[in-house]
């Protein structure tokens, strides 16, 4: 099973609020998803991501999206794996 980290659309129409999501890359956008990982408001740029639960998918190998890899390295979550990614080898 391929596992992305992404983007699922919630709000209503004209005000977007996203989930960010562990998904098997076969489902739909909306579809279901396995673990959420934090939420994105674009309409006040506020993101809130799960650290522990990121770095965990991140470590099993989940790929994330375009959108998924800016919003986890605006909180930093990217450099921390990189990090342990360093310290492990």
């Amino acid at each position: 099973m391929a596992v992305r980290i992404r983007l699922t659309r919630m709000g209503s129409r004209n005000k977007p609020v996203y989930r960010i999501v562990a998904s098997d890359s076969r489902r739909p956008r909306d579809g279901q998803y396995i673990e959420q990982i934090g939420t994105y408001n674009p309409a006040i740029d506020e993101v809130k991501v799960n650290e522990e639960v990121a770095m965990k998918w991140l470590s099993q190998g989940a790929l994330p999206t375009d959108t998924a890899r800016s919003l986890l390295s605006k909180k930093g979550v990217m450099a921390k794996f990189a990090e342990s990614k360093k310290g492990n080898k």
